[in-house]
């Protein structure tokens, strides 16, 4: 029997965001419960190449199949006319073993699970209020967050702040051409937001946690290897509310864990994601939260299924 194999144009097709949505916040609620299997992911670093592989596994409880994912980033494809991310994912029974299906989605399921995670619990943490958004980074991912959150509630001016000039005004144009006020901004400007979204692969601090105004919501989704470090860890000192996706993988190779090994935060101050999703966050107006999210196997695993189940309908 040969193994059916979909490619991203035909995913693409089937998937609808509210699909997206509705699984990923399922599967982290999931996860929060402790209906998840998730084993820790394996780390392949090419400095050499500005890249990085990671493969993650992951099922929940009860589900009819789990999954095996690779996604990789080569971070200097889109100079040589490539796409920055590339992956599969490979659909297994939970029953037989027996492999169902491959998903050759080209990085495309690890793209939207990141965005639907962080638009998901940056509107359950933020301020009801809260409008104005900034987003640091300027590749695929830092576009998707701020459409996807803009779909969950309204958003006012977004602020850019990347190293590439050129690459800020080319998200702020692709932005505007979803009908959001975009425009580039330095880190100072931007750090005083309402909301804050970290996007890149930096291995160092992108923000100056002194300048994250009280009552502001800060999450960061590109910490998801060791070296690498998006916020700073006296952001986390300062926040009265933290979240991680994945308590383990947060403190191994998140910015959660640098701010424990620095002495900023106890390492039991973090909430699980999912846990927020459930019911309204009690948080005072004045109140800095943060989200570390690393990625979640299990998210991979559900939404995989989901998407597949669409495919074959």
């Amino acid at each position: 029997m040969t193994l059916p194999v979909f490619d991203a144009a035909a995913i693409e097709r089937a998937v609808t965001s509210r699909l997206v949505l509705d699984t990923v916040r399922a599967a982290l609620i999931a996860h929060a419960e402790g209906r998840t299997s998730v084993p820790p992911p394996l780390h392949l670093d090419f400095p050499e190449a500005d890249g990085d592989c990671h493969v993650k596994a992951g099922r929940i409880a009860g589900a009819a199949d789990f999954t095996v994912k690779i996604a990789t980033g080569f971070y200097g494809n889109p100079a040589r006319g490539l796409p920055a991310n590339h992956g599969l994912v490979c659909v297994i029974s939970a029953r037989t073993g027996a492999p169902r299906a491959l998903l050759d989605d080209r990085g495309l399921l690890t793209a939207w699970r990141t965005a639907a995670a962080g638009a998901l619990i940056t509107h359950a943490m933020a301020r009801p209020a809260a409008g104005t958004l900034a987003v640091f980074g300027t590749g695929e991912q830092a576009r998707l967050q701020a459409l996807w959150l803009a779909g969950l509630r309204p958003l006012g001016p977004v602020l850019v702040h990347g190293r590439t000039p050129d690459k800020a005004r080319a998200l702020c144009e692709a932005l505007a051409a979803h009908g959001l006020a975009a425009r580039p901004a330095a880190a100072a400007e931007a750090a005083r937001a309402d909301m804050i979204i970290t996007a890149t692969p930096a291995a160092s601090p992108v923000l100056d946690a002194a300048m994250v105004r009280p009552g502001a919501h800060v999450t960061g989704i590109g910490t998801d290897m060791p070296h690498k470090n998006e916020l700073p860890p006296a952001l986390f000192h300062r926040a009265r509310l933290i979240a991680t996706d994945d308590h383990a993988q947060c403190l191994d190779h998140g910015d959660f864990g640098h701010a424990v090994r620095a002495g900023s935060a106890a390492e039991d101050a973090d909430i699980a994601a999912g846990l927020l999703l459930k019911a309204p966050v009690d948080r005072p107006d004045t109140a800095i939260t943060v989200a570390d999210l690393t990625g979640v196997g299990a998210l991979d695993a559900a939404l995989a299924s989901a998407v597949l189940r669409r495919l074959r309908e």
